[in-house]
């Protein structure tokens, strides 16, 4: 280069705060309190929106689409996710951070001002997309801003963001339905989504921002495609599960079709057979979200269609398990405890299988139903050490310029087998007369209908037990292979 001609300046990736002090020390404090808020409204909007929903779905005459209502946001959110660690690992979190929260909130507004089912819908959809961009870009600034030994700490201030609105979440949302209506579950969130915004953006710009080594990566457009493909895929699998007609196989086939090669391409090489080290990691994630929601959706339906509970009580049973996953999140961020991470993630599979396999005692009238609230709250204990550490672990196992797509893997990994399982057991569910995945949601909101037969919750709980316990023997290879 002639010394006549301009030097373009690299942009290089800012330093994280001086090491020293916890995440609420004077180096992480406001982005820590940024960051944690933003988590702290996705969980409440998480557990509110299950409140409000039968009822819009009735006033806007849409209960036939009650189910789609959820699937358009799991859908959405994969390729959400996939395109926000393509998106952070080529410019920083920054961009799709802030697009994310926007959508989000887009999608709030769209649902809470719809007219039609079909709108309500496409609002489900729109901020799908947000929450999964957001989730991702959340964990490449952890990766970026924070120290390796703060990691597990910062995890757990996420774990513990939850506690609060898995209590007060469903309560609220139903005070504000029955005095102001549903649409105010909806619009009044994204007023809320400013505040931490504001206080996180800047400091994300400082610590976070920009591509990793000053280049910005290429835009890999096959990752984007199988994004695509896994989205349309669920989608289908979802509405074939729904319908148990002979034609609804149609669907189911062309989702598979779908999914496999997706799937196999943006999870890492050997997820589905527990090769050491990331790859387990990734697949232990699935597994272990997805045994444990797929159970927990069809818990406060079984307390109210067999034991004759309140919604609201029902809800209740399950409030215990925010404080003890927050105790279990806490204990593994501790340092003394990190190492013996694997072994902890190891009873933690196990405590989660011995809840889910217990839960379908309350089936017996003998049995109080006060066991299944101490039963989940041990779950919730071993998801707590389990869901913390494997967060950690990838980040670990990570380069600093694959942790986008490596965030991605992992949350995809959550996602899909809470749908596939979710579709699995509601299948089962239907079949042995529990009646639609959508109409057990209707169930469980309006507090009526007719009993379900009680082996129709026992092919849901059982099953989804034997895959936690297979999670306990993928825990057993989150070692990287040595050499």
């Amino acid at each position: 280069m002639s010394a006549l001609e301009p030097r373009v300046p690299q942009r290089t990736a800012p330093l994280p705060p001086p090491p020293g002090g916890g995440v609420m020390g004077p180096a992480y404090r406001t982005l820590s309190i940024g960051i944690i808020s933003v988590v702290f409204l996705i969980a409440f909007e998480a557990t509110a929106v299950g409140t409000a929903m039968p009822v819009a779905a009735r006033e806007l005459d849409g209960v036939g689409l009650y189910a789609f209502a959820f699937s358009a946001y799991f859908t959405t959110s994969l390729f959400g996710m996939v395109l926000s660690g393509q998106w952070a690992d080529r410019q920083g979190p920054l961009k799709p951070l802030t697009v994310g929260i926007a959508a989000f909130a887009s999608g709030l507004v769209v649902s809470g001002t719809a007219g039609a089912m079909w709108v309500f819908v496409l609002g489900r959809a729109v901020q799908g997309l947000g929450g999964g961009l957001v989730i991702v870009a959340l964990y490449v600034v952890v990766s970026r801003a924070y120290e390796e030994r703060l990691r597990p700490a910062i995890m757990a201030a996420f774990a513990a963001s939850w506690v609060v609105p898995s209590i007060v979440g469903p309560l609220a949302s139903g005070t504000v339905t029955e005095y102001l209506g549903w649409r105010w579950v909806f619009l009044g969130i994204p007023v809320l989504v400013v505040v931490p915004l504001v206080v996180a953006l800047p400091a994300i710009r400082r610590t976070a921002s920009g591509p990793v080594g000053g280049e910005p990566r290429a835009v890999d457009l096959r990752r984007i495609r199988l994004a695509l493909m896994i989205s349309v895929g669920a989608g289908l699998v979802q509405y074939a599960a729904q319908d148990l007609r002979l034609l609804s196989l149609l669907p189911g086939i062309a989702g598979a079709a779908l999914l496999v090669p997706a799937v196999l391409g943006l999870l890492p090489r050997g997820t589905y057979l527990a090769r050491r080290g990331l790859p387990s990691v990734v697949l232990l994630r699935g597994v272990a979200a997805g045994s444990f929601i797929a159970a927990e959706s069809f818990v406060p339906l079984m307390l109210v269609t067999q034991r004759g509970l309140s919604p609201t009580m029902a809800g209740f049973s399950l409030a215990l398990g925010g404080l003890t996953w927050a105790g279990g999140s806490w204990v593994q961020s501790q340092g003394r405890t990190a190492p013996y991470r694997e072994r902890l993630m190891v009873i933690g599979m196990v405590l989660v299988a011995l809840a889910i396999a217990a839960a379908p005692a309350v089936l017996i009238e003998s049995v109080p139903v006060w066991t299944l609230a101490l039963a989940w709250a041990v779950g919730c204990l071993g998801m707590g050490l389990v869901i913390g550490s494997t967060s950690v672990l990838l980040l670990k196992l990570s380069a600093p310029r694959e942790a986008g797509a490596n965030s991605a893997a992992l949350q995809i990994s959550d996602a899909l087998a809470n749908v596939v399982l979710l579709a699995a057991g509601g299948a089962a569910f239907a079949a042995l007369g529990g009646g639609a995945v959508g109409a057990a949601h209707a169930v469980t909101a309006g507090g009526a209908g007719g009993a379900s037969h009680p082996a129709a919750f026992a092919v849901v709980f059982l099953p989804m037990a034997c895959v936690a316990l297979a999670g306990a023997w993928v825990a057993t290879r989150l070692e990287p292979a040595k050499g």
